[in-house]
């Protein structure tokens, strides 16, 4: 479970230093717009930097970023950061920059969304868009040791967040796999329930007891993670359920929405068959979960009543319902997830795998990320539905709903105030 710290940010470099803590990596080439709702800040956008440079180009540009920002209704103001290479050498930064901020300044304006301050970040310097006075911002600009130095960035490194290089880098990518080859007794784990359960796929009381397990590894995980060595039985049959695409997709919903949505989504497919009386061919005790798998303890998305409010799968899966998803229990997923599958391996659990961590990354407003796994999903299984659909998503620009709204998007553990 994450709790919220107010983190209190005072000058220039304290809100650069954020920036990358909250996305999880530098950004390079893009524009990073933060909402502002009084001294509070409020939904984070980062977007590449568009191509074309023409006005008619920069004020469509502007009126995209406009349609996403505007989803932050409490907002009163935006800050702007542009990460770019560009111009520093010649010292032509801010005019190459200007005219694409001015666009954004025009657009924002219209909807009474006051551009507060803007800042140009390059690789070695860094400069207010703004200010011309050379004792303030001398030319080329400010060393950017500077913002990872800031008082800010030292105390969110001392709580235990980490800035990795952009995944458009290609290097250091998020890590989404264990290191090292699959354990034998995983492997053995998996091939036995996989003989056992994925006959099963359309009994509901399979499924109520694959989601049993699962509930009980979110709730374990946020103490303790998956360990191959002791775990091998426990992680050879999570491995086993993401073979099967109806049981992968229960468990998201599960995560994000609660149990009641999991199991009446798969009824509303006609998911379950007459097997539904069967008893299921394992017993959830011998995976160490306590709870029954008829009836595994329950929890609500944060913003739902809590009293059997059901949403379907389709509004799940694309970040419109619940109003907030369960954060605790989405991030718990991330991680277990991360320890399933080993660096290398391809086939239908590393794909799913990988899927699914694009699909969390997206809805926390992580695009270059979500893409970085989605990729890595169509490398381990060509052709995977699940994330073509979603490569789909992120190809059209599609912010989740989630993401958009202060209310409801991942903010890790803290809650920023200027």
């Amino acid at each position: 479970m994450t709790t919220k710290r107010t983190l209190s940010i005072h000058r220039p470099e304290d809100i650069l230093g954020y920036i990358p803590h909250l996305l999880g990596y530098w950004p390079e080439d893009s524009l990073v717009a933060i909402t502002v709702q009084g001294k509070i800040l409020g939904a984070t956008l980062r977007v590449d930097l568009p191509s074309r440079r023409s006005a008619r180009a920069l004020a469509g540009f502007a009126e995209q970023i406009r349609h996403y920002l505007v989803a932050d209704e409490a907002a009163n103001g935006v800050l702007l950061a542009v990460y770019t290479d560009a111009g520093w050498a010649e010292g032509t930064v801010v005019d190459q920059t200007m005219p694409m901020i001015e666009a954004l300044q025009l657009s924002l304006d219209e909807v009474d969304l006051s551009v507060r301050d803007a800042w140009l970040i390059g690789t070695q310097y860094w400069r207010s868009a703004f200010c011309s006075d050379k004792g303030c911002c001398p030319d080329p600009g400010l060393p950017v040791a500077r913002i990872k130095d800031s008082q800010l960035s030292a105390e969110l490194v001392y709580q235990g967040s980490a800035v990795g290089p952009s995944p458009r880098s290609g290097t250091g990518q998020p890590s989404l796999a264990r290191s090292g080859p699959l354990d034998p007794s995983v492997k053995e784990a998996e091939s036995r329930f996989g003989e056992r359960i994925l006959g099963m796929w359309r009994s509901e009381r399979c499924l109520e007891s694959v989601l049993a397990v699962w509930h009980h590894v979110l709730a374990r995980v946020e103490h303790a993670p998956l360990q191959p060595e002791t775990d091998a039985q426990l992680i050879g049959f999570l491995r086993t359920t993401l073979k099967v695409p109806a049981w992968r997709d229960a468990v998201v919903v599960m995560a994000a929405a609660g149990m009641d949505s999991a199991i009446s989504g798969a009824a509303a497919f006609e998911l379950f068959s007459g097997e539904e009386s069967c008893a299921p061919p394992f017993d959830v005790g011998e995976l160490g979960v306590t709870a029954s798998a008829g009836n595994p303890p329950a929890f609500a998305p944060s913003g739902s009543s809590g009293q059997g409010d059901v949403f379907t799968y389709g509004d799940v899966l694309l970040g419109m319902r619940p109003d907030t998803p369960c954060w605790g229990r989405v991030d718990a997923l991330h991680r277990v997830l991360a320890g399933l599958c080993v660096e290398g391996e391809s086939g239908d659990v590393a794909a799913a795998a990988f899927t699914l961590q694009g699909w969390i990354s997206w809805c926390k407003g992580s695009g270059s990320i979500a893409h970085a796994c989605l990729v890595r999903a169509e490398t381990a299984r060509p052709g995977y539905r699940l994330a073509a659909l979603l490569m789909e998503v992120l190809g059209k620009g599609a912010v989740c709903r989630w993401a958009a709204r202060p209310a409801s998007a991942w903010r890790g553990s803290r809650q920023a105030q200027v």
